[in-house]
């Protein structure tokens, strides 16, 4: 017979030593799947390398990919260190895009020192609410959270479509279904040519990592990740610490929302996302939870799906392919998981007693 048994807990630099392994058997196997189709596989990953960090531009294109990446692997972390399955980062995200863009498009007159701020405070508010649906029905009926999550992303990306081809159509777009543009008090600042998202998502991952390591707040989560009952009877107060929790996961993911629709898009649009809250998920998985490696992770992650970008006029490849590499990546990364965590053992002596009851 074949078990699956957990493994000992091994030390940082061998669990570290083993992702590397496991990142470096993807790009074996990516290297394959590229010959396979005909291409050099070293030309295309230096077609990546230089498509994502090969000029200025690139390097800020990026970077601009990176910034709301990270805050909504951040958001997402929040919740998943509790064990609460938020995959609505993608509603949250446009939640938080849209309460912003009402207090840009309504309230162009006051002065960016004012307008800025409360954009960042309604669409803390608006997605930390949206994120308060499922926590509320888990709380009351034990509705499943990945369920209510996953189907409010798209009650939120269709909102945000009905405003674009509705309420907010642009009078002045000539007939195109778009959303008039923010007026320069409503945009991010630049520092060092990229907007100041960059210092915010910083000072949020480092922020973060002082909650889940130094806080109150952050040590109960934890707890009651690992077990409601154990929670329970250590004191904490199960639904304060899961609605605080999750308004701070809803509230991150909505300020990344803020900054694509302030910074980038300078609009509100359905296509403002280009599925980030879904990539979330995953770079938040590959991180371990981890806010500071988030960061990281993100960034490489951001750097994969320029590079991929660049490779449909570099070499006609589509840019699909950085879609097929983030995959592999995952499938290897999960993989290494696995193994680290438990080994596969094989029953011998069960399976010679059946080999000599069948004599």
């Amino acid at each position: 017979m074949i078990h699956i048994v957990a493994k000992d807990e091994k030390s940082a630099g061998y669990q570290v030593l083993m992702r590397l392994v496991a990142v470096l058997a993807s790009l074996v196997a990516s290297a394959i799947i590229i010959l396979c189709m005909g291409y050099n596989p070293l030309d295309v990953f230096s077609k990546i390398v230089k498509g994502s960090l090969g000029s200025a531009y690139r390097f800020r294109e990026t970077v601009n990919k990176a910034i709301p990446l990270t805050m909504l692997s951040l958001g997402t972390a929040v919740a998943f260190r509790m064990k609460f399955w938020n995959i609505g980062a993608e509603g949250q995200f446009y939640m938080g895009a849209f309460a912003a863009s009402f207090f840009a498009l309504n309230c162009s007159n006051l002065p960016a020192i004012v307008l800025l701020p409360l954009m960042f405070v309604a669409a803390i508010v608006m997605s930390g609410i949206w994120a308060m649906i499922p926590a509320i029905l888990k709380a009351r009926f034990n509705a499943s959270e990945t369920l209510v999550t996953l189907m409010l992303n798209y009650v939120a990306a269709k909102y945000v479509s009905y405003l674009q081809y509705g309420p907010w159509k642009d009078p002045a777009g000539n007939g195109f279904p778009k959303i008039a543009s923010f007026a320069k008090n409503a945009v991010l600042p630049k520092v060092f040519g990229i907007h100041i998202g960059w210092i915010i998502v910083l000072f949020c991952a480092v922020l973060l990592y002082i909650l889940f390591r130094k806080t109150k707040l952050g040590y109960e989560i934890d707890v009651l990740g690992e077990s409601e009952a154990t929670a329970r009877y250590a004191g904490i107060n199960v639904k304060r610490v899961m609605f605080t929790a999750v308004m701070i996961s809803g509230g991150l993911c909505g300020i990344a929302g803020m900054m694509q629709a302030s910074a980038i898009e300078r609009s509100l649009s359905d296509q403002l996302s280009a599925g980030l809250g879904f990539t979330a998920v995953i770079t938040t998985w590959l991180s371990q939870l981890n806010p500071l490696v988030m960061v990281i992770v993100s960034f490489l992650f951001s750097a994969l799906i320029q590079g991929g970008n660049f490779l449909q006029s570099a070499l006609k490849i589509p840019a699909s392919m950085s879609q097929i590499l983030q995959g592999i990546i995952i499938f290897f990364v999960l993989g290494s998981e696995f193994f680290l965590r438990y080994k596969v053992v094989v029953d011998k002596k069960q399976k010679s007693e059946t080999s000599g009851g069948n004599r």
